[in-house]
């Protein structure tokens, strides 16, 4: 058994400890809403107070936040892990963040001492719960070795990806391809809406052809159900996109695409919609065309 520790227990990061827990590690987790952590609490977990006593418990620190920002705070704030964490311990972030500050904390666990892998996911929350999310790592090979194998606790589809931040550019590329595919799923499930089809049978057999795809077969089936709370809110998405548009630009790429996805999900948060699933920009084009 290995000390473990969990900082994040959200939508993603609730079911991916509880993998942990059950193949029987000890773990030590924060969050900062406690209660949301009560579930992994009852299956075993430990509570801290902070990311620092998580970190001063820990020989491998597992981390998925919302934001970027939120990585900073709980990595480098006061009485955070890395002013607490041990020589030789790992710290995994699994945070879609950025490529620039997952190369910030490599370097700067590397001159502590210890080390530092960034794993973003993708699968949302059925690949969570499932253990089947697609993990992809940057940083040293040898460290990505080393914790291999907790990732296949979480996931069934693990690579590493490269050097620090190789990981979250390959969960940007990830994000570019979704933001395309779910412009495609609501414009076709809008289209078979008016035409007055139904939408299940119509993915019952568009979801098996050439058109298939993860968003139309799992995120179009909850359209259809009229179910859109969050896999991945619109929230998270809209952080990724603008990280990716970001990273675009300092490269000199353009991708309109991208952008103009982007433009349909900020009209989402405008609406008051940024707590839903991705899913909810049916919502938004919905009520474009007056069909809400």
């Amino acid at each position: 058994m290995k000390s473990v520790g969990w900082i994040g227990t959200g939508v993603m990061g609730r079911s991916m400890c509880r993998h942990l827990l059950e193949a029987g590690h000890q773990v030590y987790v924060y969050n900062r809403t406690k209660s949301k952590a009560q579930e992994l609490l009852q299956a075993g977990a430990q509570w801290c107070d902070s990311p620092g006593e998580v970190a001063r418990r820990s020989d491998y620190l597992f981390s998925i936040v919302g934001y970027p920002e939120d990585v900073r705070e709980i990595m480098l704030g006061k009485n955070g892990v890395f002013e607490n964490i041990s020589q030789g311990s790992y710290v995994v972030d699994m945070t879609t963040s950025t490529p620039r500050l997952a190369e910030e904390l490599f370097q700067k666990a590397k001159a502590g001492g210890f080390h530092s892998l960034d794993a973003p996911v993708s699968g949302g929350d059925i690949g969570a719960r499932k253990g089947t999310l697609a993990i992809m790592v940057g940083g040293e090979e040898q460290d990505f070795e080393e914790v291999k194998p907790f990732f296949e606790l979480m996931g069934e589809n693990i690579a590493y990806m490269g050097s620090a931040g190789k990981g979250q550019h390959c969960k940007m590329s990830n994000q570019i391809l979704i933001a395309g595919t779910m412009i495609g799923v609501v414009e076709s499930l809008l289209y078979a809406y008016k035409a007055g089809m139904d939408l299940e049978d119509l993915i019952g057999i568009i979801g098996k052809g050439a058109a298939s795809s993860w968003s139309i077969n799992n995120l179009g089936t909850r359209i259809a159900k009229s179910d859109f709370q969050p896999g991945f809110f619109i929230k998270h998405f809209v952080k990724d996109m603008r990280i990716a548009l970001d990273e675009a630009h300092r490269m000199s790429l353009s991708l309109p695409g991208l952008a103009l996805v982007e433009q349909f999900y900020t009209s989402a948060i405008a609406l008051g919609h940024e707590n839903l699933g991705t899913q909810g920009l049916y919502k938004v084009l919905a009520a474009l065309n007056g069909m809400e």
